[in-house]
């Protein structure tokens, strides 16, 4: 099925979970924050959130500095 993550068409597998999408991104261990539909989905409850059909993923990474 496709999504749109970050504002560019994706393919993900029918009835994948946010943190598959995680995974597949290689973003395990890192800083960042996931809206879904423009709603921000807490890290608690990646493994539960199934992604739909023309999902809107925004993935926003915490960039250190000072």
């Amino acid at each position: 099925m496709n999504i749109v993550l970050n504002g560019e068409c994706r393919q993900v597998r029918e009835g994948a979970h946010l943190s598959d999408l995680v995974v597949e991104l290689s973003l395990t261990g890192q800083r960042f924050a996931i809206e879904v539909n423009a709603e921000l989905v807490p890290r608690s409850r990646f493994a539960e959130h199934r992604l739909n059909p023309d999902d809107r993923v925004e993935i926003i990474q915490a960039v250190g500095g000072g």
